[in-house]
């Protein structure tokens, strides 16, 4: 073990004194670090793995003085179409239609409260269902009654059903924020008795946008009393001064967004720093919380940690997890940070302190961090960051104030490679305690992209359960005919893209389980969309393969087609315009297309499917082998072509022609 702690006069390197003192008053209130599940689909698979690897991970991000511990879990309010790296379902798709059993958000909120009754909450739509524009806008601001009870009722859903308490709730993902809307949601929150609820605006990266907001408050005392907090992404983290002189809370409201790699643990560990030391920013939310989306999707291993294969319960504690845990087993929202140069501030020799006490003050943390960001040893993915290099110096620090009689402090230290050494590595090692001097002085040694907490706190633990499974691919062949699935839930490892699939009883039988499409008006976008619904499943890597399902249109507001595809190239917002191969099958017309790309723009084939229903369930195929597809309908052969060169791999898929519902009876993958 690399020994962190020496005196500082046995090595010649450049170093300062730093004093900890609360004796010229403290700074902002600390309200803790998070994750965010959602954004979208990002914890789609977690839900899919057995019991005891689901437990394992979740002790791993909530569970207190274990890992992660984090004390904010962000949640993403579905709206039924793609947000990011997949769709989640909503509440509401349509007036009459109400349901607070969809999609897994509820039950991560629960796993985190049983964890840690004292994790916060926060919600947050990126889309929104058609239900808040009747399908008429793309904008929620239109009709905002409709979407002001449209978010209340799901915080009273998440209180009604599942007895969760929702602390704080945003606007709209990364858009325009709206003045009239941001005043009726408080409103309409007090009515409804949710005075509690605070507002976090305007959730976006845009600093320009805080500006603006800070403006139009200081025009409108209602809206400066509707918001409650600064929310903003991706900062670099600087703050800007409009939203400064309000005295409001400032929050890094989703941040990071970086590989859970050795530079990616760096970045973090820097960020929870400097985020407050920069820009006074007292929380730092990470998107994501977890990885749990297919390899091949965008942003990969943008998590905490990462767990993206429940069918061989594999998976993987990043060192991101350690870097949180150096400030949040130490601290609790409610703390202080102790004031700039008195317990806050930049390292002479580059990198940062920052200091935080209990509100009664008998304990305090410190966390210190030398990050370089020379190259891109430290840089987050969306960050603009000036490079600084970081030299091995010695640090002394005295302790003043109420903290004055502290003699002896906890040590935990963090090595995250070097410029020289990138390999060395060191998580989150308890290193005993470092005593002060006769002279009441503490005396460190730091080299570079080292973390280090110094704690009056005796609770830290290093959590640790045995290895998991080993990685496997995703296994052929798969059948999944739902009945053991949960009514209204998603299959576990069908992942939407767009759109909103969820598992009923079927109309007529008292057991038999379809899968059904659920968006049935168009929503109010945030990534760019098309005029159809896609599912996806299985592996990016798959060239040849049969994909089957048996589907009905029998119902009201039905879709005019259905489709299976293979080889669907792209995932996430970059669904729209990826390739894939996809036979689209329409029963009240009785014909079919085949089309190369998901935008439906080079058509590859197309003629009559004389065998298809209009009643009832019809089976349809799409087998590729030795570079040649072939379509069928009911099990009669409708087409055949040689594949084009590319894409040459990609996910299995299935969906719906336009929004509206269509019931699956099963969905297969077989090995050609």
């Amino acid at each position: 073990m690399n020994l962190v702690i020496a005196f500082c006069s046995l090595v010649s390197v450049v170093g300062a004194q730093y004093t900890f003192s609360d004796a010229n008053g403290l700074g902002r209130t600390f309200d803790g670090i998070g994750g965010l599940s959602g954004g979208g689909a990002t914890t789609k698979l977690l839900p899919g793995y057995s019991q005891q690897y689901r437990d394992e991970i979740l002790d791993y991000l909530f569970k207190p003085n274990f890992a992660a511990a984090v004390h904010i879990l962000k949640v993403e309010i579905g709206g039924g179409s793609m947000s990011g790296i997949g769709s989640e379902a909503s509440h509401i798709y349509y007036d009459g239609d109400e349901n607070y059993d969809r999609g897994y958000e509820w039950w991560i909120m629960k796993e985190a409260k049983k964890r840690n009754p004292d994790v916060k909450l926060y919600g947050l739509p990126w889309v929104f269902s058609g239900y808040v524009s009747k399908g008429q806008s793309n904008s929620p601001y239109t009709l905002p009654d409709r979407t002001v009870d449209y978010i209340v009722r799901w915080i009273q859903g998440a209180r009604d059903h599942h007895n969760l308490t929702i602390d704080y709730i945003g606007e709209w993902n990364e858009q325009n924020y709206n003045t009239t809307y941001l005043k009726m949601l408080r409103q309409g929150l007090d009515k409804a008795g949710f005075n509690n609820v605070r507002i976090v605006a305007a959730d976006d990266y845009e600093a320009e946008f805080e500006m603006n907001l800070a403006r139009d408050m200081l025009l409108d005392p209602e809206l400066s009393s509707a918001v409650d907090i600064f929310g903003i992404h991706y900062s670099s983290t600087q703050s800007n001064m409009g939203s400064l002189q309000w005295g409001k809370q400032l929050w890094a409201s989703e941040d990071y967004s970086t590989n859970n790699n050795q530079q990616g643990a760096r970045c973090w560990a820097r960020i929870l720093n400097q985020n407050y030391v920069n820009g006074l920013l007292s929380s730092t939310i990470s998107w994501n919380l977890i990885a749990s989306y297919y390899e091949g999707m965008p942003y990969q291993g943008c998590g905490l940690m990462t767990a993206n294969q429940p069918w061989s319960g594999y998976y993987v504690v990043s060192p991101t997890i350690w870097m949180t845990a150096h400030t949040t087993q130490f601290t609790k929202p409610g703390w202080i940070y102790l004031s700039h140069h008195s317990g806050v501030g930049h390292l002479v020799g580059g990198g940062s302190y920052v200091s935080l006490t209990s509100p009664d003050r008998k304990d305090l943390t410190i966390i210190i961090e030398t990050m370089m960001t020379t190259g891109s040893n430290s840089v987050c993915l969306h960050e603009s960051l000036s490079a600084y290099d970081v030299q091995k110096q010695s640090v002394s620090f005295t302790l003043d104030g109420s903290f004055k009689k502290i003699n002896m402090l906890n040590v935990w230290f963090s090595q995250i490679g070097n410029s020289d050494q990138k390999n060395v590595e060191e998580y989150f090692v308890y290193q005993g305690v470092v005593k002060s001097n006769n002279m009441g002085v503490f005396e460190l040694m730091m080299d570079v992209n080292q973390v280090l907490t110094l704690t009056t706190i005796t609770t830290g633990f290093k959590g640790q359960y045995s290895a998991p499974p080993p990685a496997a691919s995703f296994p052929l062949p798969y059948m999944d005919t739902f009945d053991d699935v949960v009514e209204h839930q998603e299959p576990y490892l069908v992942a939407p893209m767009s759109g909103s699939f969820e598992v009923i009883t079927q109309t007529g039988s008292t057991s038999n389980k379809v899968l059904r499409q659920m968006t049935v008006l168009p929503p109010v976008d945030w990534c760019e969309t098309e005029n159809f619904t896609l599912a996806l499943l299985g592996n990016i890597t798959w060239g040849e393969y049969m994909v089957e399902t048996s589907f009905s249109l029998d119902m009201q507001n039905a879709s005019q087609g259905v489709f299976v595809a293979q080889r669907i190239n792209s995932g996430g917002c970059y669904t729209v315009g990826g390739q894939g191969l996809l036979f689209f099958v329409y029963p009240n017309k009785g014909n079919f297309e085949v089309w190369g790309d998901s935008r439906r723009a080079t058509l590859l084939s197309y003629g009559p499917a004389d065998s298809m229903k209009t009643i009832g369930f019809n089976k349809i195929a799409l087998k590729v082998k030795n570079g040649f597809a072939e379509g069928f309908v009911n099990d009669k052969m409708v087409f055949g072509l040689r594949m084009p060169s590319q894409p040459a791999s990609g996910f299995a898929a299935f969906g719906t022609a336009g929004f509206g519902h269509a019931d699956f009876d099963y969905i297969s993958v077989m090995p050609s």
